[in-house]
Formats: C-alpha cells, structure tokens, sequence
C-alpha cells in the first residue's frame, strides 16, 4: 500500500504555495508513508470539510481495515465504490477490492467478499496480466468456498471467563535457548492436537499430515503464505471442530504448506510448527491475556465494546499485527512475533540510526531463520541489554540481532518483537477491538 495515491498527492500538494499543510496535504502524506497512526489521529483531529471528500472516505477505508474496525470500512468500501473511483487508478482499485473482501470476510460475509472481488476483476480483467489475474482469482475462490461454511462459531463454556493452558517448547536448545509456546488441552475434530500459538502468523496453518490425520475438509481454493524467508502456495481446508480449553470453535480455515525447508538442521525443530494458530483466530477471541508465568492464555467470554482508547496497535499491508514501542529510545513499530523463538530482531534502519553504539558494544554475529521460503541467514550484530518499551512498561532485553543487511523479503516493519522478549513483561493483553496491546502489573 505504499506511494498510495501518489499523482492525486502530488497535485493537491503543488497548489498550497508555501503555506502551512493543509489537512489534505497531511493525510497524504500519512497514506503515502503506510503511518496508519498519524492518518487516524489527523482524521480525527480535521474538521470533515476541510478534507477533499474523496481522501475523507479512503481515510475511513484504509483506518478500519488497519485498527480492524469493519464497521467502519465496510460502509466506507461502499461510499467509495460507489461514488469516488474515478479517483482510483488501476493499482487501488484492486488493492481496495482485497482489503473491502478481507473486512467482509471478517463479519463472515464471504459470498458478499466474493462478489466484491469478481466484480472487480470482471472490469478490469482487459488490463491485467496472467499473475494478477491468478492472484485475484485466488482471493474469488477462497471466500467463495468459505461462504458454505459459518467461519469462527465460537462457543464458551459456563464461566465467564476460559483459560487456555501452555508449555514453553524449546528449540535448538543447546546454542540460545529458543522457545515457543504449544497450547495444551486442544482438540481438532475430537484429536487431541499440538497447536503452536504464533501472534506473528495473519493465518492458521496446518501441514499436509496432519490435515489428513485429523479430517480437516478440502476446499477447491488455494492461497499464497508468506514470512521472512519466501513464498509458499498451499490449498485451504477446514476443520469442523477446534477445542483450546473449554473454548469451542466450529468452520476454522486453516491453510496446508509443507514443513520441510530442506535443511537437515532446520528440519530437526520444524515439526514445532505442524499447527499454527495466530491472530486471525486472536481477532476472533477478541479479548486474550498472555500470562507467561503461569503459563495460560485467559479470555472473556464476553468480548469487550470499543472504548475511546487510542489503538497501539496495527495491522500492516501484509497483514502482520503491529505495535507501537521504542527500542533503545527509538520509536517504531515492532511485529509482535510469539513465532519468533529468540528475543526478535531490528533491521538495517536501526542499525544505521544507532551504528556507532552498536559496533562499541556488540560483535558480528549472523541470523538463521527457518521458515516456509527455506532458510534465510543474514549479517547481524548481537546487541546486549538495550531498553524496550512496549504497551506502557519498559524492560531491559538481554540481547537482540540487529540486522546490518537489508531486510529479508517481505519485511515491512523496524523490529521484529520475539517470545523472549515479551516474556519479560510477564504478562500481555491483547485487547483486539480497541486495537490495543497492555503489559499488566
């Protein structure tokens, strides 16, 4: 979603003739950076006629899809349809229609989701090329497989409030002493099951054993998923019964990939990964709190109403949910990853910023990172002890990489924020409809 808009921008900006920013010009600004923060606190702040009206509804459209607000973007989506696209050029008009299918699919409306998208592509198909056809076609054929089933029926059991017990898992415990948390009294389809619990994940994954193993449904879509180390296709299935706890869910879509990366070191620990729960189901749940001392994850039964509360929370264009932070004083926004095994990382940015320090006190090191693409392994340095802050507390992180390389496909975001680290806090509420992340005393 960067350079969003980017002709529309630059004409509004070269008619304000060295005056102070106009509410526009500051709105464009903000979309054409992806800073999703600043957009929502200048439309708030703006009076509405004084923002051109077709930045005014694409504001509410980007705001909801990014603070996972549908109630707001859905009727946006529509607004801007229906009545602004001449001021969309090719590249939004499809990128509007994905995110417009995403947030009805996230209502459960995937037959509308579907007909948004196929619409779409019907008007545009004369200008595409073979692979953003493939592409489109793929999100048509997703949420139309998808609209036979009730997605998330979630189904509490008599307390107000359910616990979801887990264990630490190590992996490669020998070098760094990596962890990853496994959900334990789970069931998929009345089989116990061994579910890793990953904020980092934007879907649920499943490999091909395992689907089969437990019964999952294949559906006739495929879809592609992604990480730091690459790309993958997998199909879409569904599994008719989740338990975590005394939590029933019903209609989970997950996705198959392969869990092999072909590297017989790698390959060792991969099996960590065979089911992955991330924060597709978390939007959902609404409402978790991570207690990493007594090791399990509580949920209320009754999901909590939108508050006035400023979201510190986001999701990026790729969907990975983000957070506002500071590292070694250093605002930015940090990939909230529980997949990630170590304390996490901080990418070339960072490292040019605080490079003096970082060479004075740390040694080159290198990251290995295992995943659907393969193996990745970049240049680092292994930085001790620089202060974190996140969700109003500050703790001190014992080491952390900091990438002296650029960024590995697909990373959007300064630092990625790993298990480790928000073990520190000890304990972390994701509040998913205020959009916000606490650390609790």
């Amino acid at each position: 979603m960067k350079k969003l808009l980017y002709t529309f921008i630059v004409l509004i900006c070269s008619c304000s003739f060295g005056f102070a920013q106009t509410y526009d010009e500051k709105i464009g600004n903000a979309m054409n950076k992806g800073d999703w923060f600043a957009l929502d606190s200048i439309y708030q702040s703006a009076p509405k006629d004084s923002i051109h009206k077709f930045l005014e509804v694409y504001s509410r459209c980007l705001i909801g899809n990014r603070f996972n607000r549908p109630d707001v973007s859905i009727p946006a989506f529509t607004e801007l349809f229906n009545t602004q696209s001449e001021y969309l050029d090719l590249g939004n008009i499809l990128n509007s229609s994905l995110m417009f299918a995403m947030d009805l699919s996230r209502i459960g409306d995937n037959e509308k989701a579907a007909t948004i998208v196929s619409s779409v592509l019907d008007a545009t198909r004369q200008h595409l090329d073979s692979t953003a056809i493939s592409g489109m076609q793929k999100h048509i054929n997703q949420y139309k497989a998808l609209s036979a089933y009730k997605p998330y029926a979630i189904t509490f059991g008599n307390s107000p409030q359910a616990t979801v017990p887990f264990r630490f898992v190590p992996v490669d415990p020998t070098k760094h002493n990596s962890l990853l948390i496994h959900l334990d009294d789970c069931a998929i389809n009345g089989i116990p099951a061994d579910i890793t619990f990953d904020t980092g994940a934007g879907i649920n994954v499943i490999s091909d054993s395992l689907a089969q193993k437990l019964g999952l449904i294949s559906l006739d879509a495929t879809g592609n998923v992604g990480d730091l180390t690459g790309v993958q296709t997998g199909r879409h299935v569904i599994a008719k019964e989740l338990k975590l706890g005394s939590i029933t869910i019903t209609d989970v879509p997950f996705t198959v990939i392969s869990m092999t990366t072909n590297t017989e070191e790698a390959d060792k620990y991969i099996n960590c990964f065979d089911i992955v729960v991330g924060s597709e189901l978390m939007l959902q749940l609404k409402d978790l709190t991570i207690d990493f001392v007594n090791h399990q994850i509580t949920i209320p039964a009754t999901a909590p109403t939108r508050s006035n509360a400023t979201s510190n929370m986001c999701f990026s264009s790729s969907m990975n949910l983000l957070a506002r932070g500071k590292i070694h004083n250093n605002p930015m926004l940090m990939c909230i990853d529980s997949g990630d095994a170590s304390f996490g990382s901080l990418d070339k940015t960072f490292f040019e910023k605080n490079k003096e320090y970082i060479i004075a006190h740390s040694q080159p090191d290198s990251i290995r990172m295992a995943g659907v693409g393969g193996v990745h392994i970049s240049k680092c340095y292994r930085v001790p002890d620089l202060k974190a802050q996140l969700g109003n507390r500050t703790v001190i992180i014992p080491q952390i990489d900091v990438r002296c390389e650029d960024n590995p496909s697909g990373m959007e975001h300064e630092c990625n924020f790993g298990l480790k680290s928000l073990m520190l806090f000890g304990k972390v509420r994701f509040n998913m409809v205020d959009f916000t992340l606490t650390a609790c005393p």
